[in-house]
């Protein structure tokens, strides 16, 4: 098969992995493509993500590099094993494929924790609330892809019903005021909170004014937990689009910024009552 032009952060995740399996005891990849019976361009596309390998090539390109981790191989040989076609392929070259990233990372992950200091994270947004937020990018988004933008966000909420995993929102009081669409639109995002603070797995934590600053207080993170630590990935928002941080020594900062935000921020009762008083102050 063709090598592939754009692959996902998945596949490119995959090619990671095995590239530092190579890496870490020194196999050289002329011996490791001598060993899979191939060549140095298919080795390359493999840890590129640009080729998919075979259950079978990845037994052997782990028993080549000492890699016995029973729990890591399998979980490595499932994402090998993968090659539906989910709902998030149908609207690519219709969005950002790095928007797309995120609901592919969040479809795979066994549980998800995020920090929003500016808005409301995006699988608890109202329809409303979704559009005022993609109306504030510049340049501005021509209203059809707006649209488009809002109904893949929406749809993205589907796995809070559909496959409802371990979910944790750390949100700000700034993000609980922020007025993106009008009070209006943001009273209907309180109320569309506390509903969704209600769903099983679901657990939706405040951090109010009154808290010092914090680590992590200026950035948006998203922690998607995989089936063993190595395969955990952090999203962080920026301006170009979102980037995939899994690095070792990242994946331990972000482990300890969400400690340390568990610690600091108000339990799920509590952050109710107090959502529950900004809904009346805003409906006042």
């Amino acid at each position: 098969m063709p090598p592939r032009l754009s692959p996902t952060v998945r596949q490119q995740r995959l090619g990671i992995e095995l590239r530092k399996m190579r890496e870490r005891v020194g196999v050289t990849p002329k011996s490791l493509a001598a060993t899979l019976g191939t060549d140095l361009p298919k080795i390359s596309q493999m840890e590129n993500g640009k080729s998919g390998i075979s259950a079978e090539r990845l037994r052997i390109w782990a028993r080549t590099c000492d890699c016995a981790d029973g729990p890591y191989l399998d979980a490595l040989i499932a994402m090998t094993r993968d090659r539906r076609k989910y709902w998030w392929d149908g609207y690519r070259g219709r969005i950002p494929s790095g928007i797309i990233d995120i609901a592919e990372m969040e479809h795979h992950a066994e549980a998800l924790t995020i920090l929003h200091t500016s808005f409301i994270p995006g699988l608890l947004q109202t329809s409303a609330y979704a559009t005022a937020v993609f109306a504030r990018l510049r340049p501005p988004l021509p209203r059809h892809e707006t649209d488009v933008r809002t109904a893949f966000r929406i749809q993205r909420q589907q796995i809070l019903v559909d496959r409802p995993k371990p979910y944790t929102a750390f949100i700000h009081e700034s993000a609980l005021r922020m007025q993106f669409g009008g009070p209006a639109v943001l009273r209907e995002q309180l109320l569309s909170l506390l509903e969704d603070s209600e769903r099983p797995g679901v657990e939706i934590r405040a951090i109010p004014f009154s808290v010092d600053t914090f680590p992590g207080s200026g950035e948006s993170l998203y922690l998607a937990c995989g089936p063993v630590p190595e395969l955990d990935t952090v999203q962080i928002d920026l301006s170009q689009g979102p980037k995939f941080v899994h690095a070792d020594a990242d994946l331990r900062t972000y482990r300890e910024i969400k400690a340390e935000t568990e610690a600091i921020a108000l339990g799920p009762d509590e952050s109710r009552d107090f959502i529950r008083t900004m809904l009346r102050k805003a409906l006042s």
